[in-house]
């Protein structure tokens, strides 16, 4: 987009919201002084500010920089509550879990002989989803269920 307001071939530039342009203080600062130095029109619905002038142009600098502080706040306390879970030895991400029927059947393949490739594609062609709700298999997923099945998933 940046490149057609650059060559002429677009006039100006709509965004909803600020944090939808950038949220990084040098992006922002860069698509502000192209609009001004190319003379193609910037406009931030949100912010209510003009930015043909130098107090609109502070205005907006000042909320890309909340906006960027903001970002950073959350990526910091995602950091800190993922390295807590860890250390509680608490599982990070989706759970991955196959249905009992499909463990019964990995572990019985398996354990006559199957390789887990001739396994995966077993499923595939049955159709049975993988435990993200995926249509194909692949030999990683059934080696994954084989190694952490239980008695308790295999003989229910």
């Amino acid at each position: 987009m940046l490149q057609l307001l650059a060559s002429g071939q677009a006039d100006g530039l709509v965004v909803a919201k600020l944090d939808r342009l950038s949220r990084s203080i040098v992006n922002a600062a860069n698509i502000i002084e192209a609009a001004q130095a190319q003379g193609w029109s910037l406009v931030i619905l949100d912010l209510g500010v003009d930015l043909t002038t130098a107090a609109g142009r502070m205005m907006a600098m000042n909320l890309v920089n909340f906006a960027q502080y903001e970002r950073e706040l959350i990526s910091e306390r995602t950091k800190a509550a993922l390295a807590a879970k860890k250390r509680r030895g608490e599982r990070i991400g989706r759970p991955r879990v196959a249905s009992p029927s499909v463990v019964r059947r990995i572990v019985q393949d398996r354990d006559a002989g199957c390789t887990y490739d001739a396994i995966a594609s077993a499923l595939t062609a049955e159709k049975v989803l993988s435990p993200l709700g995926n249509p194909a298999w692949q030999p990683s997923t059934v080696r994954r269920i084989y190694a952490s099945a239980t008695v308790s998933q295999v003989s229910a």
